[in-house]
């Protein structure tokens, strides 16, 4: 079906749209740039001192806020939960019907709030003032009722919105997004937080993949396609027939990894002869291997940049396993 023609007055409103697309995004760049600068005067100090009270808890962050706010609240939570920090998001209107319940002393709460006057927090300012629950404010007025009530105050630097009328919360709230990137970061290296740790937190999906171990997917014992050194090649042929990796590993006396033999190899000793070589003419000697604890997003790069479609998983120079490129796309690494 024919496409209708476009028009001049089409390519002005496409024009429009991507002038003011990029009126957008460079006005929250540059909010982005003022919140950076603010890092490296008295709002990095409140920040240092928030990751220490966050660290130093024994319980979880309740992370806070209403309209917007609670909106990039709930994402704050759910990055900080995520990357090792147990955090969960209050709504604050809810909190003053019960949900107060839900803090404890040993808990830290992080309340979010560009005003600082919103009301529906106050009853949650109060409750952490009553039992001396650690609150750490974000927001842009240190006098505001948040501000003053805060035992710590991120203060963020005031930047004009994105939006044309200075009314809908666009740079503003970028900025409370990425202050909540950069606390979850900070405090994941401060945990020293690991892959391994990330994959118990993210089990499904392309992520769940990215963080599968390589032991996770290797095959083992006798499937592993392995021969003696000095063996001849008529032996090598059947165990590569059998096992169906389209290779095999050669293995020294000690049971170390000396080699392999790859359909690659039996190409280029294609002759009448070749059955009556041993492996140790034709292998490729120090092939590449992994490790076990290695990730298999790590083996899928390895694989994919050598162009080879198999690799034995090695624990000090022994084969304990293999891992095969269709077990990774299977995974879904690509």
């Amino acid at each position: 079906m024919a496409q209708p023609l476009r028009t001049s007055a089409d390519d002005a409103e496409t024009s429009a749209a991507v002038a003011s697309a990029i009126r957008t995004v460079e006005i929250e760049q540059a909010g982005l740039a003022s919140l950076a600068g603010a890092l490296k005067g008295a709002l990095g100090v409140a920040f240092a001192k928030a990751v220490d009270i966050i660290a130093a808890s024994k319980g979880r962050v309740i992370v806070s806020g209403i309209g917007k706010s609670g909106h990039v609240a709930r994402k704050i939570a759910a990055t900080l939960a995520s990357t090792g920090t147990p955090a969960f998001f209050v709504h604050p209107a809810e909190a003053s019907h019960g949900d107060l319940g839900m803090i404890a002393s040993d808990d830290v709460i992080v309340a979010i709030s560009w005003s600082g006057e919103t009301a529906e927090l106050r009853d949650m300012l109060h409750y952490a003032h009553r039992f001396r629950v650690p609150l750490i404010a974000v927001t842009s007025s240190i006098a505001s009722a948040l501000g003053r009530a805060a035992d710590v105050a991120m203060i963020l630097p005031h930047v004009g919105e994105a939006c044309p009328h200075g009314l809908a919360p666009t740079t503003s709230t970028t900025m409370q997004l990425a202050l909540g990137d950069a606390l979850s970061v900070a405090l994941l290296e401060n945990r020293k937080f690991t892959p391994g740790d990330f994959k118990r937190f993210h089990p499904g999906g392309k992520l769940g993949a990215v963080l599968t171990f390589v032991r996770d997917v290797m095959h083992v014992g006798d499937a592993v396609p392995v021969i003696r050194a000095g063996a001849p090649m008529s032996e090598a042929l059947i165990v590569m027939s059998q096992k169906s990796f389209g290779c095999v590993g050669v293995v020294g006396g000690d049971g170390a990894l000396v080699g392999i033999v790859t359909d690659g190899d039996l190409r280029r000793h294609m002759g009448p002869g070749l059955t009556a070589m041993t492996v140790d003419a034709v292998m490729t000697r120090s092939p590449r291997v992994i490790g076990p604890d290695d990730l298999a997003a790590g083996a899928m790069s390895e694989l994919q940049g050598r162009s080879i479609t198999a690799l034995f998983v090695v624990d000090a120079g022994k084969p304990v396993g293999l891992v095969h490129i269709h077990d990774l796309l299977k995974l879904g690494l690509a």
